[in-house]
C-alpha cells in the first residue's frame, strides 16, 4: 500500500498535510502507484524487492481449522472429566486444572472464530483488512486468564483456613489422563503456533496445562504417601501464579500492536538512520513506525530531498523502499517527498507534536 506523494518545489506547505489534495508532482517523480500488487501476501513494492512475511510452513487453512476443532473437543471432554473427578475427590487443584483447561478450550474457540474473520479481504471500512481480529481475540483470552488466576488464588487461600479432605488416587489418575490430553492438544496446535499469536498462546497454554497436571499428580502423591492435604492449595497457588505470570508476559505484545506501537525487534532510530543514509535524502521527519498486525510493519514519513536532487526523486524513492525492505523487511510504506526549500517548518523527527489531538 505504498503511496508516495512528492511535493513540487513551489508547493504550499499548508496544503502538505493532505497528501493528494494539492497540486501533484509530475508523473516522472512516481506519484502514481499500482495498489493492485498488494492483494497477495509477500507482495513487492517496486524495484524487484519482494518480501515474504515469514510463513515457515504451508498448512491448508481448512486442515488447520479442523485441528483446532479437534483440540477444542478433547479439551472440553477433559474439562468435564476433571470437574467430575474434582467434585468426587474434593480436590481443588484438580478443579483448578479443569478450569484452566476450559479456558484453553474457550480460547481455542475464540481463536478459531478470529482465524476465519481474519481471512476476510480489506474493504472500505477495514482498509488494512481484518487480520487484527486475532490480536483482539488474544487480548480477550489473556484478560480471561488473569481473572481465572486471581479467582484460583483466592480459593486456594480460603482452603488454607478451611482444609478439605482429598481423595489422592482419584486426583492422580485423572491428572494423568489430563496430561495425555494436554500433550495431544499441544501436538495438534504446534505447527500453527508459529504464525498465529492466538494459536501460539493456546499451544503454550496447553504446555502449561501439562505442567499443571504434573503438579497435580505430585500433590496427589504427597496426599497418598503422607496425608498432607495442604499440598492441594499449595499446588493450586502455584498453578495460579503461573497463569498470572504467563498472561502478564503475553499481554504486553498484544497491547503493543493494538496501541500502534513500533515492532519490538525494530528500533525507530535505526529506521531513521537507514533512511537518512540513502543518497539524495536531506533529512527525514514525522516518522511513524507501527505494527499493522503480528507479521506486518509499516512506515509513514516525510522525506526531504537534498538540494539539487529533486530530479532524482524517483530513484531516491526506490532506494528508500529497497533499504526498508532489505534491512527491516518493511514493505508497506507511505513516503511524502518534500523539496528542500519548501519542507515542514521545525518538524518533529519521530511522530507528530499534535499526535494526541
Amino acid at each position: 500500500m505504498t503511496q508516495d506523494t512528492p511535493n513540487p518545489p513551489h508547493h504550499d506547505p499548508a496544503a502538505r498535510a493532505s497528501a493528494g489534495r494539492g497540486p501533484q508532482a509530475p508523473q516522472a517523480h512516481g506519484s502514481g502507484h499500482d495498489h493492485g500488487r498488494h492483494d497477495a501476501p509477500g507482495h513487492s513494492h517496486g524495484g524487484g524487492h519482494a518480501h515474504s512475511h515469514g510463513h515457515h510452513h504451508h498448512i491448508d487453512p481448512d486442515a488447520g481449522d479442523r485441528r483446532v476443532i479437534l483440540a477444542i473437543a478433547v479439551n472440553v471432554a477433559l474439562t468435564l472429566v476433571q470437574i467430575i473427578g474434582g467434585v468426587v475427590s474434593g480436590s481443588l487443584a484438580l478443579i483448578a486444572d479443569a478450569i484452566h483447561n476450559l479456558s484453553d478450550a474457550v480460547s481455542l474457540v475464540i481463536a478459531l472464530v478470529a482465524r476465519r474473520v481474519a481471512k476476510r479481504p480489506s474493504d472500505a471500512q477495514m482498509t488494512f483488512g481484518y487480520r487484527r481480529a486475532e490480536v483482539v481475540a488474544a487480548l480477550v483470552n489473556y484478560t480471561t486468564l488473569v481473572v481465572i488466576g486471581v479467582w484460583l488464588a483466592a480459593e486456594a487461600v480460603q482452603r488454607f483456613f478451611d482444609p478439605q479432605p482429598v481423595e489422592g488416587w482419584t486426583v492422580v489418575w485423572i491428572a494423568g489422563v489430563a496430561l495425555v490430553i494436554d500433550v495431544i492438544t499441544a501436538l495438534l496446535t504446534y505447527a500453527m503456533a508459529k504464525d498465529s499469536m492466538n494459536i501460539r498462546a493456546a499451544f503454550v497454554h496447553n504446555v502449561a496445562d501439562a505442567l499443571g497436571s504434573v503438579a497435580v499428580i505430585v500433590a496427589g502423591t504427597l496426599i497418598l504417601l503422607y496425608g498432607w492435604n495442604l499440598a492441594d492449595p499449595i499446588i493450586t497457588l502455584m498453578i495460579s501464579a503461573y497463569i498470572l505470570w504467563h498472561a502478564g508476559v503475553e499481554t504486553g505484545p498484544v497491547i503493543r500492536i493494538l496501541m500502534l506501537g513500533s515492532p519490538p525487534q525494530i528500533a525507530s532510530e535505526d529506521v531513521l538512520e537507514t533512511m537518512c543514509a540513502v543518497a539524495g535524502v536531506g533529512s527525514v521527519h514525522h516518522l511513524h513506525l507501527w505494527q499493522v498486525d503480528e507479521t506486518r510493519s509499516s512506515v509513514d514519513a516525510h522525506v526531504v530531498i537534498a538540494e539539487g536532487a529533486w530530479s532524482e526523486a524517483d530513484v531516491i524513492k526506490e532506494a528508500l523502499r529497497a533499504a526498508l525492505s532489505d534491512r527491516f523487511g518493511i514493505t508497506h510504506s507511505t513516503l511524502e517527498l518534500e523539496c528542500s526549500r519548501h519542507g515542514c517548518v521545525d518538524p518533529q523527527v519521530i511522530g507528530h507534536r499534535d499526535a494526541a489531538a
